[in-house]
């Protein structure tokens, strides 16, 4: 089922879903379902599984030298999405990034996940490698999400890359995107990025998916001002709380967020790990309450691997 299908069944009910990474390369599904197995109990209708781009390493040579090669980490999106499904009977939503694939890559992917009858996907950019400054595409691939976006809805058309495919099967990918209530970090300002997120959704993009945030009140003006643009899919918050101090300075690092005082200064002044570790929990938890009796179609915990942690969350709100 597609997971728009799934906010209107609900009729205005908050439902739960959980996105997972996919083990390191020599890893096996155990550490999947080890992570989903305490959290199956609360019934999410679907499970996201991210996609992660290759990157670079330089590997010292005998001679001396260095050789730059190709890794990728995380593989195996697709296979985990199948498993999923097939162990706990819910849907899974792969990722696809346009970083490091091509275009025809991207296509061959999409038939796979239709044979699999896998029928969402959540369309993003992704990452800049690390030993790049900016985000550069592969050659022959998508630049932008929005070309992702627009490749699928195409293929949802029976519209292949190969002119001479007349007759293609229409796919019927439901497709999600990424919103930032706090704009993506490249976008001079919250207007430009609103702009090319209602371009996305005129593509093709069926609902959105927010960036993590710690303030409520950013999420709801996300909403609002999405509205005022003309942006009308759900939009499905993301969370994920803070459990260890060192994130007081990473998150904001890496996710390009604000986090607020009290919650800084609440972390700050509880005195053991595990004191800073419930303070995330508890701000996370009244974050979800509020965020269901405000109306939010679903909330999209990331977990990261860490099911005993959501598990509290997820049982103080449900």
């Amino acid at each position: 089922m597609k997971v728009t299908e799934y906010f209107k069944k609900a009729e205005g009910n908050t439902l739960i879903s959980f996105e997972v990474l996919p083990p390191l390369k020599g890893g096996s599904m155990k550490s999947i379902f080890d992570a989903l197995d305490p959290l199956m109990e609360f019934k999410p209708p679907f499970i996201d599984v991210t996609y992660h781009r290759e990157d670079f390493i330089y590997r010292k040579k005998s001679t001396g030298y260095y050789e730059k090669a190709a890794i990728r980490k995380r593989p195996g999106t697709i296979g985990i999405c199948a498993s999923i499904m097939h162990r706990y009977g819910v849907d899974a939503v792969p990722h696809l990034i346009c970083g490091g694939f091509t275009k025809e890559d991207t296509e061959n992917a999409l038939i796979d996940l239709n044979f699999l009858n896998i029928q969402n996907v959540l369309a993003l950019r992704g990452d800049a490698r690390k030993i790049e400054g900016q985000f550069i595409a592969e050659e022959g691939g998508n630049d932008y999400a929005i070309d992702l976006v627009t490749q699928i809805a195409e293929m949802n058309k029976g519209k292949y890359l190969d002119d001479d495919i007349e007759t293609g099967e229409k796919t019927d990918f439901c497709i999600g995107i990424a919103g930032y209530p706090e704009k993506h970090f490249e976008a001079p300002n919250l207007e430009f990025d609103l702009k090319w997120l209602k371009a996305k959704v005129d593509a093709g993009a069926h609902y959105i998916v927010t960036q993590m945030f710690f303030d409520n009140s950013k999420y709801f003006k996300f909403v609002k001002d999405c509205r005022a643009a003309g942006i009308d899919v759900p939009i499905v918050p993301g969370l994920k709380p803070i459990t260890k101090k060192h994130q007081l300075t990473t998150l904001p690092r890496i996710f390009h967020l604000d986090l607020p005082s009290d919650l800084v200064k609440e972390v700050e002044n509880a005195t053991t790990p595990k004191a800073k570790e419930q303070v995330g929990i508890e701000w996370c938890i009244q974050q979800s309450k509020e965020l269901k009796e405000g109306g939010a179609p679903c909330l999209h915990y990331y977990t990261m691997g860490d099911s005993k942690t959501f598990r509290k969350i997820v049982e103080a709100v449900y």
